[in-house]
């Protein structure tokens, strides 16, 4: 898949790393890059050998927002119409059915941070700053950033980080959930790597399941998510993926999983 603004390449069979490719501009994302983004998280969507995603960004910054240049002058029309599409981006990287890992260094800032918050986890190069800084340019964040950074951080932290606007460091994004560690630059893609390689290396249905319930349990009751849980469960448990899991662990080798 060749595009514009991204570089997406898949490095191992199931592993697909979409590169924000705009680093002359810290990546900023433009309409053409919400056009390329929106075609391969629908393409991936429908990939059946799928098995983890990584994001990252091309040179010093992983994505450093929308592009103001771009915006500057836009009529209330055109500015509606560019977030249309950038919605659709957004739900359709939302909507990948495999784990989808931010490798964040650099700048994370307003769309960029909300890409990462909808990732399913993320880890972070030391030095990397993140922050929804909306408030200061009149305007919301607009690409689910205000519920997704509720769902990691919690409403206090999240009300505060809205409206002062203020960037924050990786080590904060740690401590308060937003990323699962923040490691040494030259480290982060072998640690993010090694991290989707594991994922690869599980019953991929298990995997797509477990997404499936923890994202689909959010918005029900307990007893409801149970429900969702179960129904993945009962039909897990009649897939050949599940006898080869139990086979190899008895015969004591790695597991064949097929998806199936």
């Amino acid at each position: 898949m060749i595009y514009e603004t991204i570089k997406v390449t898949e490095p191992t069979a199931g592993l697909v790393v979409i590169a924000f490719n705009r680093p002359q501009v810290a990546n900023a994302l433009s309409t053409q890059m919400g056009r390329d983004l929106l075609d391969v998280w629908s393409k991936l969507r429908a990939d059946e050998a799928l098995r983890c995603v990584i994001l990252r960004g091309e040179g010093k910054h992983f994505q450093a927002g929308a592009d103001l240049k771009e915006r500057n002058g836009m009529s209330d029309e055109a500015w509606a119409e560019q977030h249309r599409l950038f919605e659709a981006m957004i739900r359709a990287q939302l909507a990948c059915p495999v784990p989808v890992i931010a490798a964040v260094q650099g700048a994370a800032m307003g769309g960029g941070c909300e890409m990462t918050l909808a990732c399913d986890f993320a880890y972070a190069a030391e030095g990397a700053r993140f922050g929804l800084p909306e408030a200061g340019l009149g305007i919301l964040p607009g690409l689910g950033g205000t519920q997704l950074l509720t769902r990691a951080v919690g409403p206090r932290r999240a009300i505060e980080l809205l409206t002062t606007a203020a960037p924050f460091s990786a080590e904060q994004a740690r401590d308060w959930g937003l990323v699962s560690d923040v490691v040494a630059p030259e480290r982060l893609m072998d640690t993010v790597t090694a991290v989707a390689a594991q994922i690869a290396s599980r019953a991929p249905l298990s995997v797509r399941g477990a997404k499936r319930v923890v994202h689909g349990g959010l918005d029900l009751e307990l007893k409801q998510a149970m429900d969702l849980e179960l129904t993945v469960y009962n039909h897990l448990f009649t897939t050949e993926d599940r006898r080869e899991g139990v086979a190899s662990f008895n015969e004591k080798r790695t597991p064949a999983f097929e998806g199936r």
